[in-house]
């Protein structure tokens, strides 16, 4: 009897079936496809947190321990790939003379770097100009004699004014000095953890690496040192930089607790003979907060698509529920039992579930080979499958809610009589009765006030601790929103329907002309349905809108981000000491007036002291500064970007400054604040007095804690120099990277140059490096799709059960037109509310979501960013649907009546 109960359902009920696989269809490639791609992002942030480190490890030898002895041990260690050795000693002071010139530097650093260090560790040293010089490689002409050369720092370089070819003396303490022949000009990308202090605390502020550093060949090292070594050992430091080749887990938070615990234990293998400075588990640490970023992310945008496609296939389900009721009813008047009646919702569930499931896995493997170029989302085929079989128990819960729920419900508390009823008392639901919405919604906003205070932080992850936590409690406040929001909906919804008759006839008079109160009669009397599918179309249109706001904020973010720590689209970063002037500008407009500058911005760079506090400085014109690069009105406290500019602009020593600072001194509007500038002239220091006149949080080039904004002029005239750190050039937001070429060709080692193009890819977080554009791409396509659905499954089907009531008016006289128009007048009244309910509850989820998820934005928004194209894109087929489904049920209502009225 199933068998045939299901080929009669597939024959005569082929529309429902269809449109009920296709809404758990929805949700099963949801699902699939953001599971895969979380899981393949994390990957993704695993590889690249592992390709950003240029030395894995640096072992610190100990005082008394033998480094051969500790050499050997590491490179015993099963997950070492290689390991060199490399010296490091302080140098008193650096010197060269060229073209009768002679260039001092104070102290520096000088490494000794054994033949083979650049092929190990490629990514640690950069050659700029001249020769391989030290750690090259035999095969690369590295000796180890002093012939070989040496290699200086780009910044070296520039203090003193040395190229490849010229003679250093580096002065050491307790050795003669040496004159060493320079093989070449050197950039050292990650100088911060080169030459970091192994073993401090994970919270300590790190050391800034030294201006000036020397690379030489180990040999030369070892002679230069060995007279320093016999009398102070300890005054040369002993590092061993290691490459390991172990696998890790794809999960971020997996890999940086294997990294850690494997440092640990090479700590103790060495029985404290070495101290690990563990680089990787450094990135890694970073990265696996992005990774619960993304996890976050999916719960929050991707659960309530899931969510929404399986109330749409329950929706589909229920457009059927009375046509349903009166055919088990008949079945229970043959003398089915009840065992068997829900045997056969059962096996509907099951047809529908097994296509739906089986669709949406199929279309999740076509959606990432689209977007991504590969049916997994690029995960291996367990992960693939495991999500693919978490997708199709979804379907199947979706299903048996849609489908068997109902109908056991029905079985449960209706008798025959009653479920062969076409007419039922409509009483208002019991939750609005006792006001959940309400309720909800206010709960709701004592969640996010909450949430979104100071010190809620929601994802917590010490820097150095293992464990890793996220205050799940805050998706509270967007789940309420999104339930009190739909419930308050409907609340209006029925209420206007109830007791909007009046206003609904007029509404509908151009429509249906005489029958305009027979419309809203008719509406009044399906308030329930109506208010149910406004609802759905609500849901979907806030989620699609809340969606399409915060991935357009987070990709606006983004570029805000790069854009700030670059300093504008291309910076020329002059190195320190150099005594270039603001007209530089002008005077060497062939250097930095390339094709394609719009403007050239002068930027100071200068360091003060603040009571006992050493702060960046920064001395800007504010009437052209703002014409290079972006100042946001969240970059400043106390005023807008422009009014604060106005306050520099009107007053000379006027002087923005940290929030911190305002606290630590507590400063008021006005105060005198006197700095301690290093005079050209004497060079000491000197107290310049300054005013304060706001607050600066975020600036162009500025470091992340306190610094200080004040006039270039007014800085100038007090130091007695007007030399100028950066040059910030404005591009238009094109060809950033070939400008940026082309200055490096002219400029040499002389300056370094960055472009945003570059720094979007260094400065990004691991979040930012998949860069949500597989996510976006899924979410915002399936919202278009659900918000379609929405409107046009839901109302077609709607109307498709309507057929006999729409006979029935048409034999008591009505006019095909007439016809026509009471079909319109109700997917008008659907859309209406559907869409104000829809932008209302998108924009405050939209809102919250950005607000909540504010770890993710750095910095964070001023204002959300609104995709205006997408939304357009969106409401337009949402409408289309809508009009397609009316005019399609208009369309076969011309069908014969007595046709209509002869089916049962």
């Amino acid at each position: 009897m199933i068998a045939a109960w299901v080929r009669g359902l597939l024959l005569h009920r082929t529309g429902r079936l269809a449109a009920t696989a296709a809404g758990i269809a929805l949700a099963v490639t949801l699902v699939a496809a953001l599971g895969s791609f979380l899981t393949a992002s994390k990957s993704t942030m695993t590889a690249r947190a592992v390709r950003s480190v240029a030395v894995d490890w640096q072992a610190e030898v100990q005082p008394g321990a033998d480094p051969r002895a500790v050499l050997a041990a590491i490179r015993a260690d099963p997950g070492v790939r290689a390991a060199e050795t490399v010296g490091t000693i302080r140098s008193t002071g650096l010197q060269t003379t060229a073209a009768g010139s002679t260039q001092r530097t104070g102290p520096g650093v000088v490494l000794g770097l054994p033949d083979g260090y650049r092929r190990t560790f490629p990514g640690a040293v950069r050659l700029l100009a001249g020769g391989a010089g030290p750690g090259a490689g035999a095969d690369a002409g590295a000796g180890s004699g002093a012939g070989a050369g040496v290699l200086l720092a780009q910044q070296t370089a520039a203090n003193l004014h040395a190229a490849p070819g010229d003679t250093v003396t580096v002065q050491l303490p307790g050795a003669p000095a040496a004159d060493l022949p320079v093989a070449g000009i050197v950039d050292l990308p990650q100088a911060d953890s080169l030459f970091q202090k192994v073993g401090a605390p994970p919270q300590s502020q790190p050391p800034a690496p030294p201006d000036n550093v020397v690379l030489v060949p180990q040999a030369l090292f070892t002679r230069l040192t060995a007279p320093i070594t016999a009398s102070d050992p300890v005054a040369v430091t002993t590092q061993i930089h290691i490459a390991r080749g172990a696998p890790l887990p794809a999960d971020p938070a997996a890999a940086y607790t294997a990294v850690t615990g494997a440092a640990r234990n090479l700590e103790a293998r060495t029985s404290g003979g070495a101290v690990v400075g563990d680089n990787l588990g450094a990135a890694l640490d970073a990265a696996r907060k992005d990774a619960l970023y993304a996890q976050v992310l999916f719960l929050f945008l991707g659960v309530p698509g899931s969510v929404l496609a399986a109330l749409l296939t329950v929706a589909v389900a229920g457009a059927g529920a009375d046509r349903r009721r009166r055919e088990q009813a008949l079945l229970r008047t043959r003398g089915l039992p009840p065992r068997r009646v829900a045997a056969l919702a059962a096996a509907e569930a099951g047809v529908v579930g097994v296509t739906g499931g089986l669709l949406g896995v199929g279309i999740a493997a076509l959606t990432g080979l689209a977007a991504f170029g590969s049916a997994s989302f690029g995960v291996g085929a367990a992960s693939a499958l495991a999500w693919s079989a978490v997708s199709l128990a979804l379907g199947m819960a979706v299903a048996g809610a849609a489908v068997v729920l109902p109908a056991l419900r029905d079985l449960r508390s209706s008798t025959v009589t009653q479920a062969r009823r076409e007419v039922r008392r409509d009483r208002s639901p019991r939750w609005m009765r006792h006001g959940l919405d309400l309720v909800l919604l206010a709960v709701c906003l004592l969640v996010f006030k909450a949430a979104a205070s100071n010190q809620y932080a929601l994802v917590l992850a010490p820097e150095g601790v293992p464990s890793i936590s996220v205050s799940y409690w805050a998706f509270l406040g967007p789940a309420l929103l999104w339930l009190g929001g739909a419930l308050l909906l409907w609340r209006l919804t029925h209420l206007a329907l109830a007791h909007g008759r009046p206003v609904l006839a007029r509404l509908a008079r151009p429509l249906t002309g005489t029958l305009a109160t027979t419309a809203a009669a008719g509406m009044s009397r399906r308030r329930r349905p109506l208010a149910h599918a406004a609802v759905l179309l609500c849901l979907a249109l806030a989620f699609a809108v809340s969606t399409s706001v915060f991935n357009a904020t987070y990709r606006q973010q983004a570029e805000v981000d790069a854009q700030l720590t670059n300093g504008a689209d291309v910076t020329v970063t002059l190195p320190p000491g150099t005594s270039t002037g603001p007209g530089a500008a002008s005077a060497s407009a062939s250097a930095l007036r390339v094709a394609g500058v719009r403007h050239v911005e002068p930027l100071q760079h200068r360091f003060a002291y603040v009571g006992a506090d050493l702060q960046d400085l920064y001395g800007v014109r504010p009437a052209t500064i703002a014409g290079a690069t972006s100042l946001q009105d969240a970059y400043f406290a106390g005023g807008s970007a422009r009014a604060l500019l106005h306050r520099l602009a009107a007053r000379p020593d006027a002087l923005l400054v940290s929030e911190e600072t305002v606290k630590d001194f507590r400063l008021a509007p006005g105060d005198t604040i006197n700095l301690r500038l290093r005079d050209s002239a004497t060079h000491g220091l000197r107290t310049v007095p300054f005013h304060y006149a706001g607050i600066v949080k975020e600036f162009p080039t500025a470091p992340k804690d306190s610094f200080l904004v004040a006039n270039a002029d007014y800085v100038a005239r007090t130091t007695g120099s007007d030399a100028v750190g950066a040059f910030l050039l404005d591009t238009g937001g094109a060809h950033q990277h070939t400008i940026a070429a082309a200055l490096r060709h002219t400029l040499g080692t002389s300056a370094t140059v960055t472009d945003i193009t570059q720094t979007r890819s260094t400065v990004g977080s691991s979040l930012t490096a998949v860069d949500l554009a597989g996510l976006t791409r899924i979410e915002l396509g399936f919202a278009v799709l659900l918000a379609a659905a929405s409107g046009g499954i839901v109302s077609a089907l709607g109307l498709a059960e309507r057929r006999r009531t729409f006979a029935i008016t048409t034999v008591l006289g009505a006019t095909r037109r007439q016809l026509r128009g009471l079909i319109l007048s109700e997917a008008a009244a659907l859309s209406a509310a559907g869409f104000a309910g829809g932008a209302v509850l998108g924009w405050a989820l939209s809102q919250m979501l950005v607000k909540v998820l504010t770890g993710v934005f750095d910095p964070p928004p001023a204002a959300a960013a609104v995709p205006w194209t997408y939304l357009a894109l969106t409401a337009a087929a949402t409408v289309t649907a809508l009009l397609a489904a009316a005019l399609n049920a208009a369309r076969r209502s011309a069908r014969p009546p007595v046709e209509e009225l002869r089916e049962p």
